[in-house]
C-alpha cells in the first residue's frame, strides 16, 4: 500500500509539473475539502478490503427489461474497446448515433440521430451521472452539449433510450436519452500516457483506495492535440475528479467533485470555393483568431437504498459552467473592413434534483411496478452576442440575464398481465418558467408554459427469445428562453413574433429484439416522429427563427454478434426520411437531417497477449436545401487499435484514425458568406469542416 502511494505521489508531481499554474489553483482547490472530509476515517485494513467491479462479458440481454426495440444497455467492456478520437464519440456506441465536429477541438460536438442534425444536443438529451449535460438557453445553441470533461476510462456504462416513450425523460429527449454512468471503485490504479501525432499528447492517473468505510476515487487528466490544421487547435484540457462512495449503486451513495478547464484555436468550416480556388489548404482557417475557452466544475451526489419491494433513488447536483467562443461563419458579409467574427459569452450556474420511488405490488392480481418521480432544475444564466476582431469586442447585440427553471413530476407503472404480455404506462408533467432581462429593455419580460406527456408501451413476448414492442409517446424540447421573450430583432430593430417556450413532439414506433440465434442479439424498429415545430433561438444572429412543422419517418437495425470467445461484432443500420409537412414553394426537405448511416465494429481479445478492434463508419449524404438541389457527399472512415499485453498489468496499443487517409467532410453546411474582394451580396456555397487525415497514437497504460 505504501509503495503505491509513493508511485502515485510521484507521478501526480511529473504530471503537475506540465500543467499551467490555474490549472495546480484548481486541483488544490478540490483537494481541500478532500482533506477535510479524510480526518475522521481510517485508511483500508485486512478486515476492509478493497471491493472490486466486475465487467460484464458481452452486452446485457434486454429481453424481459426493455421497454422498446431502442433501449439498450452498453457494457464497461464495450466502451474500453471503441476507439475514439474525442470523449463524445465514445457516445457513438449507441446504435445510429454520429458524433462530429465542426471547429476547434474544445467546442461541443455536433449530432446525428434519426433524421436530425442535433446541433450542438438539441432533441438529444444526454447526463452523465444524473447530471443533465445538455444546457438550456446557451449563448451559441438550445441543449448546447460539451462532453470534454468526460473521462472516457470512468465510465461504466451507457444507457441509451430513443424516442419519447420513458416518463423519466423531460427536456431534448424526443430523438433519444443517454446516461453515462461513472465508476464508483476500479479494478486497481490505472496510470496512463499518451503521445501521438499533430502534437497529441495525454496522462491520466486513476485510482480508488479504500477510505473508512467506502472508497475515494480520484482521476486526473492532461490533454494537448493541434490536429492537423495549419493553424493548430493548440486544445488543452485540464480534467479533475474526486469521489467518494459507500455501497454499491442501487444501495449506496456517493459525492462527487469535477473540474474542467481548455482553451483552444478554432479552423471552422470553411468555403468549397476558397478551397477548390487555392485561396487556402483544405486545412486552413480564414479567420485563425478564432477558437475559444471553457471552464466546467460540478458538485454532484446520489443516494440509494433498494428492498425486496421498493427502491428509492435521489441526486442532486450544482454546475457552475463558462464559455468563451470566438467564431467566423460569413468572413466579410456584415463587415467588409473588420470582419464577422462574433463573441458568444456564457456564464451560468446550474442546479438540479431528481428523486424517485418504486413499489413493487399486485395490480389486478397481477405483478405490478409503480414508480413516482420529481424533477427539478434552475439555470442562472448570463450571456451575450458581441462583434469582435481577434477576440476583442468591437460592439454588442445583446446581453440578456436569464432565469429559466422547470418542475417536473411523472408516474409509471409495469405490470406483467400474461406471461407473454406486458405494459410499461406513464405520464409526465412539466412546467417552466422563463425570466429575461435583456439589454434592450423591449426584449425584456418572462414566459410560462407546462407540458403533459403521456407514454404507453405493449411489450409482447418473450416466444423462443424475441419481443414484440408498440410504442407511442409524447414529448418536447424547450425554446430558447429569449426568444420567448424577444419583440424586436437586436440588428435590424424590426418587429418580430415571439415562439412557443415548449414544442411538443409526437412519437410512433414498432419494434422487435430477438436473441435466438446463439451469441446473436438484433433488434429493428420502424418508426415515426412528429414535432409541431422545428423552432429555435438561432444564437449567430441574436434572433429567432420560426421553420415548419415536420415528420421523420425511419428504420435501425441494430447487431450486436458473440461468435466467439474472443470476437464481438456490432453491425448497425439506419435510414430516415425527414420532411416538412406543410407546403412551401421552397421544398420539404429538412437542411442537414441525416438519411442513411451503418457501423461495423470488430473487437478482439483472449488471443494470448493480443488485442484490437476495428470500426467502419457510414455517415451518408444529406440535403443541404430545402430543394434537395445541394447535397453533402456520404463520409466513410475506417478507424483501428492494436494492443500487447506486456504483463498481467501493462499493456501497450497503438490506435490510427482514417486509416485509409480519406479526403472527406465531418460536417456540410449551405449558405451565404462573402470573402475579401467578392460582391457585397456574397456568395451561396457549400462550407465543409474536413474529417482528420490519417494519424497515430501510441498508448501506455500501467495498473497499480
Amino acid at each position: 500500500m505504501l509503495v503505491r502511494a509513493i508511485i502515485a505521489k510521484e507521478f501526480v508531481k511529473k504530471v503537475i509539473s506540465h500543467s499551467a499554474w490555474t490549472n495546480w489553483r484548481l486541483l488544490c482547490a478540490l483537494l481541500v475539502p478532500l482533506q477535510i472530509f479524510w480526518m475522521p476515517f481510517a485508511f483500508a485494513t485486512e478486515e476492509n478490503p478493497v471491493a472490486v467491479i466486475q465487467v460484464e462479458a458481452s452486452r446485457t440481454s434486454q429481453i424481459g427489461l426493455a421497454e422498446s426495440a431502442n433501449a439498450g444497455i452498453v457494457t464497461q467492456q464495450q466502451l474500453e474497446a471503441r476507439t475514439v478520437y474525442r470523449p463524445g464519440e465514445l457516445l457513438e456506441a449507441t446504435p445510429g448515433l454520429i458524433v462530429s465536429q465542426h471547429s476547434g477541438e474544445g467546442k461541443a460536438n455536433q449530432f446525428y440521430l434519426r433524421g436530425f442534425n442535433l446541433d450542438h444536443g438539441t432533441d438529444l438529451r444526454t447526463t452523465v451521472d444524473g447530471m443533465l449535460v445538455n444546457e438550456r438557453s446557451h449563448a451559441h445553441g438550445q441543449g448546447w452539449s460539451d462532453l470534454n470533461f468526460m473521462i472516457p476510462e470512468l465510465a461504466t456504462r451507457l444507457e441509451y433510450r430513443k424516442g419519447p416513450y420513458s416518463a423519466a425523460d423531460g427536456d431534448f429527449a424526443a430523438a433519444g436519452a443517454l446516461n453515462v454512468r461513472y465508476a464508483n471503485t476500479l479494478d486497481g490504479g490505472l496510470a496512463s500516457a499518451g503521445v501521438g501525432q499533430h502534437g497529441f499528447r495525454r496522462v491520466l492517473l486513476a485510482d480508488s483506495p479504500v477510505l473508512g468505510d467506502g472508497h475515494l476515487l480520484y482521476a486526473l487528466e492532461l490533454f494537448h492535440n493541434d490536429g492537423p490544421f495549419i493553424n493548430g487547435d493548440d486544445y488543452r484540457k485540464f480534467n479533475a475528479v474526486l469521489r467518494y462512495s459507500q455501497g454499491t449503486q442501487n444501495d449506496g451513495f456517493h459525492v462527487s467533485a469535477m473540474a474542467y478547464q481548455g482553451s483552444w484555436n478554432s479552423t471552422d468550416q470553411i468555403p468549397l470555393r476558397a478551397f477548390t480556388s487555392g485561396k487556402i489548404d483544405r486545412f486552413g482557417a480564414l479567420d485563425p483568431s478564432d477558437g475559444g475557452a471553457a471552464r466546467r466544475t460540478s458538485i454532484s451526489g446520489e443516494w440509494a437504498r433498494s428492498t425486496a419491494n421498493s427502491s428509492v433513488r435521489v441526486s442532486a447536483y450544482a454546475i457552475a459552467q463558462q464559455l468563451d467562443l470566438y467564431s467566423n461563419f460569413t468572413y466579410f458579409l456584415d463587415d467588409p473592413v473588420r470582419g464577422d467574427q462574433f463573441s458568444q459569452p456564457d456564464r451560468r450556474v446550474t442546479t438540479g434534483l431528481n428523486a424517485s420511488q418504486m413499489w413493487r405490488t399486485s395490480l389486478l392480481g397481477k405483478e405490478s411496478e409503480t414508480t413516482f418521480g420529481f424533477q427539478l432544475q434552475n439555470d442562472h444564466i448570463f450571456n451575450a452576442l458581441q462583434s469582435t476582431l481577434a477576440r476583442k469586442i468591437i460592439s454588442t447585440t445583446r446581453e440578456d440575464h436569464i432565469v429559466e427553471t422547470s418542475a417536473a413530476v411523472y408516474a409509471e407503472n409495469a405490470t406483467l398481465w400474461q406471461d407473454y404480455f406486458r405494459t410499461v404506462a406513464g405520464v409526465r408533467a412539466d412546467a417552466y418558467r422563463f425570466t429575461v432581462a435583456s439589454s434592450l429593455a423591449a426584449n425584456s419580460g418572462s414566459a410560462s408554459q407546462t407540458k403533459l406527456s403521456p407514454k404507453l408501451n405493449l411489450i409482447f413476448g418473450p416466444w423462443a427469445k424475441t419481443e414484440v414492442y408498440v410504442n407511442v409517446g409524447s414529448g418536447f424540447h424547450s425554446n430558447d428562453a429569449r426568444g420567448t421573450t424577444i419583440s424586436v430583432d437586436p440588428k435590424t430593430a424590426e418587429s418580430v413574433r415571439p415562439v412557443t417556450p415548449l414544442v411538443s413532439a409526437v412519437g410512433l414506433e414498432l419494434g422487435v429484439r430477438t436473441e435466438i440465434v446463439a451469441g446473436l442479439q438484433s433488434a429493428l424498429s420502424l418508426y415515426r416522429l412528429d414535432f409541431d415545430s422545428e423552432l429555435l433561438f438561432v444564437g449567430d444572429a441574436g434572433t429567432t427563427e420560426a421553420s415548419r412543422p415536420s415528420r421523420r419517418v425511419g428504420f435501425e437495425f441494430s447487431n450486436y454478434y458473440k461468435p466467439f470467445k474472443w470476437l464481438t461484432i456490432d453491425a448497425d443500420l439506419a435510414f430516415a426520411q425527414a420532411r416538412f409537412r406543410d407546403a412551401d414553394p421552397v421544398g420539404a426537405r429538412i437542411p442537414g437531417a441525416v438519411e442513411g448511416v451503418a457501423s461495423l465494429a470488430l473487437a478482439v481479445d483472449q488471443l494470448g497477449p493480443y488485442f484490437g478492434a476495428l470500426q467502419v463508419r457510414y455517415f451518408g449524404p444529406r440535403p443541404l436545401i430545402e430543394d434537395n438541389s445541394v447535397r453533402s457527399v456520404g463520409t466513410t472512415t475506417l478507424n483501428g487499435r492494436l494492443g500487447f499485453k506486456l504483463n498481467a498489468s501493462t499493456r501497450i496499443e497503438i490506435e490510427g484514425f482514417n486509416l485509409l487517409n480519406r479526403q472527406a467532410s465531418a460536417i456540410d453546411y449551405f449558405y451565404t458568406s462573402r470573402l475579401a474582394g467578392e460582391p457585397a451580396a456574397g456568395v451561396d456555397d457549400v462550407h465543409f469542416h474536413p474529417i482528420e487525415s490519417r494519424s497515430f497514437r501510441v498508448t501506455l497504460n500501467s495498473r497499480f
